[in-house]
């Protein structure tokens, strides 16, 4: 009997001990792809993106750069400064193009492409070698039948996400 009260006792103390190394323990998983050492890398700036493409529309550029300040403010702990930051970016919209896709039976084009094609420079300032530049690009088509500006606002809202999603896991998330 003495025997067994000691084994439960032990057992007893034993399972104490697992469950509190069990709660102590913790395993911490990040969702947003950022790989971002925040000991050194506090801030980032985000320069106006201008627009030199050859077709304008005028709420691009500020609604790209807008893109992007608001994708790395959801998704980092980073500060937004006007300049100087320890992670900085610029550049300019280089192209926006309309391409007559699919032809129709009639030969006509069934469908156009609207492409914007972004040119960004991204210094590092705090680990120099991460520094590039590069040019970005992304497309949506629609029905040519439809009037570009029935459609534009839309499909440029996709693409500036999708180019600004490539600027971040280029930048802070190295996929």
């Amino acid at each position: 009997m003495k025997y067994n009260m000691i084994v439960r006792s032990k057992i007893t103390v034993l399972l104490v001990i697992i469950m509190g190394v069990l709660n102590s323990c913790s395993i911490s998983y990040k969702f947003n792809g950022a790989s971002i050492d925040y000991a050194t890398t506090k801030t980032i700036s985000v320069a106006d993106f201008t627009n030199n493409a050859a077709l304008v529309y005028a709420p691009l550029a500020t609604n790209l750069t807008d893109g992007i300040k608001d994708l790395y403010q959801r998704q980092t702990r980073l500060e937004i400064v006007r300049r100087g930051g320890n992670l900085e970016l610029e550049g300019e919209i280089t192209g926006y193009q309309l391409t007559p896709m699919a032809v129709s039976a009639d030969s006509y084009a069934a469908e156009t492409k609207l492409t914007i094609t972004v040119k960004v420079r991204f210094t590092n300032n705090v680990a120099p070698e991460e520094s590039f530049e590069k040019t970005y690009s992304a497309y949506q088509t629609f029905d040519a039948s439809q009037m570009l500006t029935d459609v534009q606002d839309e499909l440029c809202s996709t693409m500036i996400t999708e180019i600004a999603e490539q600027i971040y896991n280029d930048t802070v998330a190295k996929w």
